[in-house]
């Protein structure tokens, strides 16, 4: 069975992993760069590329050890080539092109948000459910929010339904921290006050929540916050705990309506939920309730797999790989997905 090296370099996670065809992890390794953000309240580009050519080759080596491989054991090297910061995968897609050039292995390039989709099928425990295609998955991120359904594991079998016109879910969690002074990365510390508060203390709009189609928006929802807080500052634990709940309660309600809504207009029995926001406990709770509810099935990855990871990127190459998918040592990294977008960005009447 084939055997891939992923490697992840697109924001501000280094990571490398071997893992099988089948979604067996042999290693997993994640050199995290919150500590080196966290005092700007969010990723600064210029310093996530430096870091990654630091941490790169020595986290590709821990990856092999862990594996207990040498290169010559492996049957192809996978890497995230679009989207992302550009400077970032620039780093991973070079010391991939110098790996696959050295050991004369095959160079698959990966679609960052193909991987996340495909997350679901990275084995972590044997008693993992994976999801049967089709599915409709929500894929949310810092960086990304939309809807798409999911036929088979190439990317030209999967179709966006809807998707944010302008900031992502999990850029809006982070937006929210900073204006209540809470740290970076915000999504995980709003997750952990939400359970303290009462979301029925304020009402905030959910945005585009009785429109028909799949698209969604959170910038909107941040500037209600932003004003609340302007207008009157949360002097409490309590005030901030009930804010933070009460903007939660909001964004994962839409984010699952619509989830449910597209998969039911799909004719899908089966939905999936991925990104780094998959994380947050309520998201996971509410997707679960909802899903029972409709008669869906719905299979959440394990926490490791939603963040950032290269064991999505090492499957999600495998695959490419069994099919015949190869890139030459003219890779080039781009900040554009492959997959087409169906939502346009903004505001406006829409063609």
């Amino acid at each position: 069975m084939p055997l891939v090296l992923g490697i992840e370099s697109s924001c501000d996670e280094t990571a490398a992993a071997v893992v099988s065809e089948s979604g067996t992890v042999l290693s997993d390794v994640v050199h995290s760069q919150v500590a080196l953000h966290a005092p700007y309240g969010g990723v600064v580009p210029e310093l996530a590329s430096r870091d990654h050519l630091r941490a790169l080759v020595p986290v590709v080596r821990e990856a092999m050890d862990r594996a207990g491989l040498p290169f010559s054991g492996l049957d192809a090297i996978a890497v995230t080539a679009r989207p992302g910061l550009i400077g970032a995968l620039l780093t991973g897609v070079q010391v991939a092109k110098g790996l696959a050039y050295a050991t004369r292995l095959p160079l698959v390039a990966v679609d960052h948000l193909v991987g996340h989709l495909l997350a679901p099928f990275v084995c972590r425990a044997p008693e993992q459910v994976v999801p049967t295609f089709p599915y409709v998955a929500l894929l949310a991120s810092g960086g990304h929010t939309a809807i798409y359904r999911v036929d088979g594991p190439d990317a030209a079998q999967i179709r966006e339904l809807g998707a944010t016109r302008d900031d992502a879910a999990g850029e809006a969690f982070d937006k929210v921290a900073k204006l209540l002074g809470l740290g970076y990365p915000g999504g995980p510390i709003v997750d952990r006050l939400a359970k303290l508060g009462d979301a029925s203390k304020l009402r905030l709009v959910r945005p585009m929540a009785h429109r028909k189609d799949w698209e969604m928006s959170f910038s909107g929802l941040k500037t209600q916050v932003a004003t609340l807080v302007a207008r009157r500052p949360p002097t409490t634990e309590a005030e901030v705990a009930d804010l933070c709940a009460s903007f939660q309660e909001a964004a994962t309600t839409v984010l699952v309506d619509k989830l449910v809504s597209a998969a039911r207009a799909e004719a899908v029995s089966c939905i999936v939920i991925t990104g780094g926001v998959a994380a947050n406990a309520e998201l996971r709770a509410r997707a679960t309730s909802a899903a029972r509810a409709a008669g869906l099935t719905i299979v959440v990855p394990p926490f490791a797999s939603c963040t950032d990871n290269a064991a999505m990127i090492a499957y999600a190459g495998a695959q490419r790989f069994v099919a015949g998918g190869r890139d030459g040592l003219d890779l080039a990294a781009s900040s554009r997905t492959i997959l087409p977008r169906r939502t346009r960005k903004g505001t406006g009447p829409r063609g």
